[in-house]
């Protein structure tokens, strides 16, 4: 049985582009993760701006 209580992370890079400044869309990543149970839930940000990886939960499950 799963607790509600207890939860997995994975992080995910958001593509870079080819000038490595602007971040390319990660919708088909985030898509692909969310089919797996996965949860966005919030993103790290570097200090000068811009996001370094986007956090995501989703149940543990005992396997």
């Amino acid at each position: 049985m799963n607790d509600p209580h207890r939860w997995e992370y994975e992080t995910l890079r958001p593509p870079r582009e080819a000038t490595k400044h602007e971040a390319a869309d990660p919708k088909e990543a985030l898509n692909e993760l969310g089919t797996e149970g996965w949860e966005l839930v919030c993103s790290v940000d570097y200090a000068g701006g811009g996001t370094k990886y986007l956090v995501l939960k989703r149940p543990l499950t005992d396997e």
